[in-house]
């Protein structure tokens, strides 16, 4: 039975987001209210088989997270076959192929949502993919890969500092594919099909088109439209795009008739997003109609002070994992959490100029009267 067979419906998933869903912001997730199911930010395929080792920062995770899905990209099968054996040796729950980012570097190269518009390639990734998660289960050894010793080393260290141990039991990882509605034009429920025929045990639908990008509303119809043609095939189907809280996660699932849900950008300064999913699930199974749930049930209540608090304590998890040449890269994630309070615009000018926990420590200081989240 894989992850996918285990979870509870409908699903309540963290999508994953390039930039986003890194190590540090996955764990304050689990930390503060753990979904479903966890994916990582996307990692290019040709980083994990030959790219220097902090490539492979974006593979880090932590026990608390599980399930979590590492989530690879790119347009060459062999490496896809490669780096699916690498996943499996770091212990990740399921793989996921990205057929779905519509970043115009990713695209251009023929990768993400671009492989729409090559589906014989995009078949030719998934069965590589899905071989190189039997051949590991089946017992074969990532040493005869073609790995520099370094990436081996890498591997097994990540793994040590994770569990304490160098390797993993082996067990047959899932193949899932996240995906959109088209390149250019509404395709999906073709496109879809032709995914099907490789048998993954789930596919995520972002409700636009590459060429869209995150532009317009999400089209929840073609979602659905879908959640039909893969009906009775086995196959999971998970919407995506313009959730916002747990009552839109169930009204798109009551729409759509999806087996669950990603949500990402509503997780942004949010990280508690997901603390009362056992009470929407619970209300979905008694309730049946949730179209007069009003907007806010089930959004927990935070305080400023326990905002402040988590900020802080995310701001340290990001330190420690990325080191301090990396703290820009936290700016925007305390710029999310400024929201939604008094003087919160000047308080968010400010953390665009961090560069450190203790400068992030010395505004919340300085915004509370002392230091209340620290």
């Amino acid at each position: 039975m894989s992850v996918w067979d285990a979870l509870p419906h409908p699903i309540f998933g963290l999508a994953p987001m390039d930039g986003v869903t890194d190590a540090a912001f996955r764990r304050m997730v689990a930390a503060q209210g753990r979904p479903d199911v966890t994916f990582t930010e996307f990692t290019n395929v040709s980083d994990i088989c030959r790219g220097p080792e902090r490539l492979m920062s974006t593979l880090i995770y932590s026990e608390a997270e599980r399930p979590i899905v590492a989530q690879l990209y790119g347009k060459d099968p062999a490496l896809f076959y490669r780096a699916a054996q690498v996943v499996c040796e770091l212990g990740f729950d399921g793989l996921d192929v990205n057929m779905g980012c519509p970043s115009k570097n990713v695209a251009a190269s023929g990768s993400g949502a671009a492989l729409i518009k090559t589906p014989d390639l995009a078949h030719a990734i998934l069965r590589a993919t899905k071989q190189g998660l039997d051949d590991w289960a089946e017992g074969q050894s990532i040493d005869g890969l073609g790995f520099k010793p370094s990436r081996l080393d890498c591997i097994r260290t990540m793994n040590t500092a994770r569990t304490g141990s160098p390797v993993v039991p082996r067990r047959r990882l899932p193949l899932s594919i996240k995906t959109r509605l088209g390149f250019d034009c509404v395709v999906v429920e073709r496109w879809v099909e032709h995914l099907l025929a490789v048998g993954p045990a789930a596919i995520t639908v972002h409700g636009r088109t590459l060429e869209q990008m995150y532009r317009g509303a999400a089209d929840w119809s073609a979602i659905a439209a879908a959640a039909k043609v893969a009906r009775g095939t086995g196959t999971l189907i998970l919407g995506n795009g313009d959730v916002h809280t747990l009552v839109d996660a169930l009204r798109r699932v009551a729409d759509s008739q999806v087996q669950g849900v990603l949500i990402g950008r509503g997780t942004l300064g949010a990280p508690w997003f997901f603390r009362e999913k056992e009470r929407a699930r619970e209300a979905w199974r008694t309730q049946g109609d949730v179209t007069a749930l009003p907007g806010w049930a089930w959004e927990p209540r935070v305080s400023i002070a326990q905002r402040m608090h988590i900020m802080v304590d995310h701001a340290r998890q990001y330190e420690a994992i990325a080191g301090l040449e990396r703290f820009s890269s936290m700016r925007k994630h305390l710029g999310w959490y400024c929201k939604g309070f008094p003087r919160a615009a000047a308080m968010r000018a400010k953390m665009f100029q961090v560069c450190s926990v203790r400068d992030v420590e010395a505004v919340v200081a300085e915004f509370c009267g002392e230091p209340c989240a620290t």
